[in-house]
């Protein structure tokens, strides 16, 4: 298969701020969230974010983080040793050999969604590759409570993938073909992304458009994630955090079901992972200097 027909293969990416220099920072931080789909490095200045990498998840977690890391600081000048403490979190985050610790990725979404959105957050969705996760949090991003749907990847990352390479369109573009209908039609299966696929050829083979299967399979996915979201009781301000965040249609479907606004991000909220394991790492290399 060539990769322009491999439409689950959503763009990998990086970036340096360039106005900061690491040379001046006092405390050099790093979050490494390897997730079951993408993997992200996040490289924090004194809390403030300097550069990132987001990219897919290999077969071993250990080369991704290594990978991720060389890549966030790719012409940065800054060297891996330099950076004082570091992080592991996500589903791999056993497998970062250079991590100073390891923390749930409970806990970091929850802190690096208070970074991304601001202090107001209360209830974090969290849809990853392979589970999803509703947080609510305190005015300190400190997790209060939190539901966890891993049984299928039904309403997850991986389900979507999987339809995108199903329909033949790009996963970065799924979102918006799917609200290019009138009206919703009636949603495919949500318990289940075998299901949810037999249904989605069926649809297509009996004539309909993709813009309408691709509704159908977006609106299951948001019945779904809304179901998890009133069991550990929504609040505002309410965030979305992860990969599914970029997709609109997942977003609007959600803000009709659960008639709230998700609050705008400040920046890309896929790295809320990374980011909450860089600055948990933060306040850890400051305990180990005795500024807390």
């Amino acid at each position: 298969m060539s990769q322009e027909t491999q439409f689950w293969k959503w763009p990998e990416y990086r970036y340096t701020e360039p106005d900061k220099d690491w040379r001046k920072a006092h405390i050099i931080t790093a979050g490494i969230d390897i997730g079951s789909v993408g993997s992200k490095a996040a490289i924090m200045l004194d809390g403030e974010l300097y550069a990132y990498s987001v990219m897919r998840t290999g077969g071993v977690s250990e080369a991704t983080s290594v990978k991720a890391m060389e890549w966030a600081l790719k012409d940065t000048g800054l060297k891996k040793e330099k950076i004082h403490y570091v992080v592991g979190t996500g589903y791999g985050r056993v497998n970062v050999p250079f991590a100073s610790r390891t923390i749930t990725e409970i806990a970091c979404h929850a802190r690096g969604a208070h970074y991304v959105y601001g202090p107001t957050v209360r209830t974090v969705l969290d849809v990853g590759g392979q589970d999803c996760k509703a947080i609510r949090c305190d005015e300190k991003g400190k997790v209060l409570s939190f539901l966890m749907n891993d049984k299928c990847a039904a309403g997850t990352g991986r389900g979507l993938e999987v339809f995108a390479d199903l329909i033949g369109i790009p996963i970065q573009n799924l979102g918006e073909v799917s609200l290019q209908v009138e009206k919703d039609p009636p949603p495919v299966s949500n318990t289940c992304v075998v299901f949810a696929k037999a249904e989605s050829l069926a649809l297509l083979r009996q004539g309909w458009s993709k813009e309408k299967v691709a509704a159908a399979y977006h609106a299951a996915m948001a019945d779904r994630i809304a179901d998890l979201l009133a069991r550990v009781g929504i609040e505002k301000e309410f965030v979305v955090t992860g990969g599914v965040s970029k997709n609109h249609g997942i977003i609007e479907r959600l803000t009709r079901l659960l008639k709230i606004q998700p609050l705008e991000p400040n920046m890309d909220p896929i790295l809320a992972g990374a980011i909450g394991a860089a600055l948990f790492a933060k306040a850890l290399q400051e305990k180990q200097l005795g500024l807390r």
